[in-house]
């Protein structure tokens, strides 16, 4: 095999519709949208969803739930990612800022559980999980609730 005979699978490869350009292309006079109708008219466009006038799915959907139009948003700190400090210090959001564990002080920041934490740490945050608060004191650290101070940066 050389390059000059290389060729693509068969079947993978199709010619481009040429619309409108005879009865013998198979696709002349309507150019393949069949006859009247909004579909067959220039400048159809359809919506997301949109199902020819039906009422649809989504609002036959009976409405479930709540969401808040103004939710807190956290940024997530694991305290298996708290192991890069060394035992006995005080972590801050502004700490965390500086190691790059966190990228901005804007959102408030929340320790949750995942991980392991070994070392003791007294760690300051705007909120803790149940978990995390109960892994952080079972090290001997302890957690703090940051001061409600105007976020920087």
């Amino acid at each position: 095999m050389e390059l000059h005979n290389l060729q693509p699978a068969h079947g993978c490869r199709h010619p481009r519709k040429r619309r409108g350009r005879g009865p013998g292309s198979g696709l002349g006079k309507t150019s393949g949208r069949g006859h009247k109708g909004q579909k067959a008219r220039s400048g159809y466009k359809s919506k997301p969803g949109f199902e020819g006038g039906q009422m649809p799915l989504k609002r036959r959907l009976p409405k479930v739930g709540f969401t808040s139009p103004f939710p807190t948003n956290y940024t997530v700190v694991n305290i298996g990612e708290l192991g890069v400090f060394p035992e006995g210090t005080e972590v801050t959001p502004e700490l965390l800022r500086e190691r790059r564990i966190i990228r901005s002080l804007k959102l408030p920041v929340k320790i949750l559980a995942r991980g392991k934490i070994e070392k003791k740490l007294s760690v300051e945050a705007d909120r803790f999980s149940a978990t995390a608060r109960a892994a952080i004191e079972a090290a001997g650290g302890s957690c703090h609730p940051r001061a409600a101070s105007a976020p920087s940066e």
